[in-house]
């Protein structure tokens, strides 16, 4: 009785045939592609929503600056009329 080698009994594995290599070689690179140009287009979607965000943020600080910089001058003149009340009182309080 002959005796086959383990290797002669397994199948063989040949390589794809070329076309259908490159078939799904060019397939992998299409959906890679596609996933690709999915990915940047949120990206995209995502930069221009950051922008319009950042844009009314900075509006809203700029307003609140200008509400600080009056609310400051308002109470640097009212810190003057009390300066001046009290410069007043304290005159009258030395002239008697």
């Amino acid at each position: 009785m002959a005796t086959t080698a383990p290797s002669e009994l397994e199948p063989k594995l040949l390589p794809a045939a070329p076309s259908e290599s490159e078939s799904l070689l060019s397939s992998l690179v299409y959906d890679t592609s596609q996933q690709f140009q999915m990915a940047m287009s949120n990206m995209l979607k995502m930069i221009t929503e950051i922008d319009q965000t950042a844009g009314g943020i900075m509006e809203e600080i700029g307003k609140c600056k200008d509400t600080a910089c009056e609310r400051k001058k308002d109470l640097e003149e009212e810190k003057q009329r009390f300066q001046k009340a009290a410069y007043a009182v304290l005159g009258m309080l030395n002239d008697t």
